[in-house]
């Protein structure tokens, strides 16, 4: 699992690329393994939906065991199956990048982190700082 002070280091590096970037307001949550929550930052003036979002950018990428972004992707080659998804998770899943898997240098799963609050590529980029920073793997 995560450890809190893990996870403050990936948000706290994640906002940091974001801000050197030049993104807009980040919201940046961390989720263990199991999918409970272990930290999150809402930066301000990030957009009110933006928790919810960040959340299931990562709650969806450790049910499927990939990235977010790999769940956008399914959704434009299978817009019924992510559908379907999205009602069993009672909408908790947000097939878009920004969703990242968390590993230990071993592989093991530690958790995931979603960021939300700019265009979804650059809230990839700054998931994976975040996680690169905290010196762990994505995947």
């Amino acid at each position: 699992m995560i450890q809190l002070e893990q996870a403050r280091t990936v948000i706290a590096a994640a906002r940091a690329h974001g801000r050197e970037h030049g993104l807009k307001p980040l919201t940046v949550v961390v989720l263990d393994a199991g999918g409970h929550l272990v930290a999150m930052e809402r930066e301000d003036g990030s957009g009110y939906g933006r928790p919810q979002i960040a959340q299931g950018k990562a709650a969806g990428a450790l049910a499927m065991g990939t990235s977010s972004r790999v769940l956008g992707d399914m959704a434009a080659d299978r817009p019924q199956f992510i559908a379907a998804l999205s009602v069993a998770w009672e909408g908790k899943l947000i097939p878009a990048a920004g969703g990242v898997l968390i590993r230990d240098a071993a592989g093991t799963l530690l958790g995931a982190v979603g960021v939300s609050g700019d265009l979804s590529d650059k809230d990839e980029e700054a998931a994976q700082a975040g996680i690169h920073a905290a010196g762990l793997a994505q995947g």
